[in-house]
């Protein structure tokens, strides 16, 4: 078992590099099967939920070939299965991709219920919606889901909900279907656009994705490409926290300062500076932190991702904070920890109400969650003192070299071992 020890209290000084968006590389990793050819993906983040969907595309007998840490070669040609084997779909929620993608291109596919962060209920039943129109049936046997149709037939599609994981499913089922198909109510999220886009640089016909309508016209095949995944948004605004929560002065190198404006415009609220720039922007703080209402939403929303980062943020505020979640039940467990750390919280259902103190302090603490795990590594960094994390094989699905990248703002944070309990420790 591994944990973070740091010692916070230090102000973050100098620049990061942004890697590649887990949310859109999680999808397009699954896309390539569409090609049935060779596609080089550029900008992949060296994170454990990419080591997962790589192995899914061996087993069911891609070639991957690592060209860099970041860079991967995967030819799809002669793929010769269709399950996704059961231990791997249950290492990560976004193993369902594999199911939109699976059947597009051979009219069958089979996954694991899938797994990943613990954040309350998170049905596939919009995602089995949209293969159900398109011609797919389902089932679901001993824990795997089924499903196969064959011809697919494009069909009009109106999603009950908006939810990121449907559209982006739809969108790999219907590249290679028949005719037309129109997705209306779907998500806007900065990766649904990274993912239309990769589609077509493959040779699809999809249009309208970052709107509430998804146009695609159905190819017969695609063909390879070159491709790079976009920044991270949430890694970018986890960084933009570290910066402010620290009182630090923080360059954030390799964004889109536009996905970023939900996040920029809650952190101006609350006084910090950030001055953009073409591909990177500049987080400092210097006097106090003022209190927020924040509403997570759909995108252009506040991102739910980003809500347990800026609730530690909140924490330390001038005056009283409310902050309502409204994506996920669940994502107020890590509050108890925040409370170990002298934070003046209660959350009530799906609203926090936060009465900022002078300052948190040390404690040992548990990551219940990727986001939640990297919101209790930034309250350490501003806590006097040392902090220890542990379970944090939570965070390591999303932050590319975390330590490393906060060591380089000066932070004094280290991975350390932490022995099993019970045994006896070797002389």
């Amino acid at each position: 078992m591994e944990k973070f020890v740091i010692n916070g209290g230090k102000p973050l000084q100098g620049e990061v590099t942004i890697s590649g968006a887990k949310n859109a590389v999680v999808a397009i990793l699954p896309a390539t099967i569409l090609a049935a050819d060779k596609c080089v993906i550029e900008n992949v983040p060296a994170i454990s939920d990419v080591a997962v969907s790589l192995e899914i595309l061996t087993a069911l007998g891609a070639k991957v070939r690592m060209l860099n840490k970041n860079t991967y070669e995967i030819d799809t040609t002669h793929i010769n299965s269709t399950e996704v084997p059961d231990d791997l779909s249950r290492q990560m929620r976004a193993s369902y991709y594999f199911l939109g993608a699976l059947l597009g291109r051979f009219g069958s596919g089979q996954v694991a219920m899938p797994g990943g962060c613990n954040l309350g209920p998170r049905p596939i039943d919009q995602h089995l919606k949209a293969f159900s129109a398109l011609g797919a049936g389902d089932s679901v046997e001993y824990g795997m889901i089924k499903v196969s149709g064959s011809p697919l037939k494009g069909a009009h599609v109106f999603f009950d909900n908006v939810s990121v994981g449907a559209t982006m499913n739809a969108m790999l089922s219907a590249v290679l279907a028949e005719g037309q198909t129109v997705l209306e109510n779907v998500a806007k999220e900065p990766h649904i656009v990274d993912l239309a886009n990769f589609l077509n640089m493959m040779g699809a016909d999809v249009r309208g994705a970052g709107t509430d309508v998804i146009r695609i016209r159905g190819k017969k095949s695609m063909h390879g490409c070159t491709y790079s995944i976009i920044p991270d948004q949430i890694e970018a605004g986890s960084y933009m926290v570290a910066a402010a929560i620290t009182g630090g002065n923080v360059l954030i190198k390799n964004v889109i300062p536009k996905h970023l404006e939900p996040i920029t415009a809650k952190m101006e609220l609350a006084g910090v500076t950030v001055e953009e720039y073409d591909d990177s922007i500049r987080v400092c703080r210097t006097g106090d932190l003022m209190p927020l209402k924040i509403k997570t939403m759909p995108h252009p929303g506040f991102p739910t991702d980003m809500q347990p980062l800026m609730t530690v943020l909140l924490t330390t505020a001038k005056g009283t904070s409310i902050v309502t979640e409204g994506i996920w039940e669940n994502r107020f467990r890590y509050v108890d920890e925040l409370v170990r750390m002298g934070a003046n919280i209660q959350v009530d259902g799906q609203v926090a109400v936060i009465e900022g103190v002078p300052e948190l302090q040390p404690a040992p603490l548990r990551a219940s969650d990727l986001r939640a795990g990297a919101a209790l590594v930034m309250a350490a960094l501003s806590a006097k003192g040392t902090s220890e994390v542990s379970e944090i094989a939570h965070i390591e699905r999303g932050y590319e070299d975390l330590v490393e990248k906060l060591q380089g703002l000066g932070a004094d944070i280290r991975r350390v071992e932490k022995p099993a309990a019970g045994l006896p420790q070797a002389l």
